[in-house]
């Protein structure tokens, strides 16, 4: 894949996480599709890809709790760009509310979201990455699919099935050429720790700045994580030289989480 124009596929691709993702793997000579909900963000990173010279195709009304929606969508990539070398789930929410305060309407549309939005498309695209060869699915998780967090429980439990899932496909595909890893992101800096911020002033009167400090101090460097490291890592899961790493989660986090 190091050196190779391919395909792949990005949930999410419209901000945060998922656009430098997307972005990162245009910038590697790959053609991207870019899938999501609303198509004025995801066109806005097709111009930016195919300015600097890259291809990409919008997959808008992308509904990844829809299995109608992403095998449209799905199709649709692989009729433009042929199969998908290289999938990556990067759709996500992560709303916030003490555990009695979750109702079943809040834990299903998160769960739906992040776990089953995953399952959908990866069951949706996985016939195609086998036919690539050497495929790569990358699933985004985060730090709460290795640890839990107060407030949250919806999105950790959503987080900690999606590292399941990698770790069962893994082994489902290990002999193939096909891997199977997840991305477990820290507090970074996107659009989605926006909200974060926002709940916290909320809740407590802090400013905007003093929030996001807060979250910071969670990294022991003291520091949030860029969303382009993120991408970084991606990366590499998704070269061709990673093909001796499958079933991991690895934390981008700056040690805030450690495993071993």
């Amino acid at each position: 894949m190091s050196g190779k124009a391919r395909h792949a596929l990005v949930t999410g691709a419209g901000s945060g996480i998922g656009r430098a993702i997307a972005l990162s793997l245009a910038g590697r000579g790959h053609a991207v599709s870019l899938a999501g909900r609303r198509a004025e963000p995801l066109e806005a990173v097709r111009a930016e890809i195919e300015a600097a010279g890259s291809k990409a195709i919008v997959l808008a009304g992308f509904d990844v709790t829809d299995a109608a929606s992403v095998e449209t969508g799905v199709a649709k990539a692989i009729d433009r760009f042929g199969d998908i070398a290289v999938l990556v789930n990067s759709a996500g929410e992560a709303p916030s509310a003490p555990f009695e305060k979750t109702d079943p309407a809040f834990w299903n549309r998160v769960i739906g979201i992040n776990l089953t939005g995953t399952y959908l498309v990866t069951q949706a695209a996985l016939a195609s990455v086998r036919r690539a060869g050497k495929g790569r699915i990358v699933n985004v998780a985060s730090t709460a699919g290795l640890t839990g967090y107060p407030y949250v429980s919806a999105y950790c439990a959503s987080k900690h099935g999606v590292v399941g899932l990698t770790r069962a496909l893994a082994l489902e595909l290990a002999r193939t050429d096909v891997t199977v890893n997840a991305v477990c992101p820290g507090f970074t800096d996107t659009p989605l720790l926006d909200g974060a911020v926002e709940t916290i002033t909320a809740k407590t009167g802090r400013g905007a700045d003093e929030a996001r400090a807060a979250l910071a101090k969670a990294n022991p460097q003291g520091r949030l994580v860029s969303p382009e490291e993120v991408a970084d890592t991606v990366l590499w899961l998704a070269s061709e030289g990673a093909g001796a790493i499958t079933g991991q989660a690895i934390a981008v986090a700056g040690g805030e989480v450690m495993a071993g």
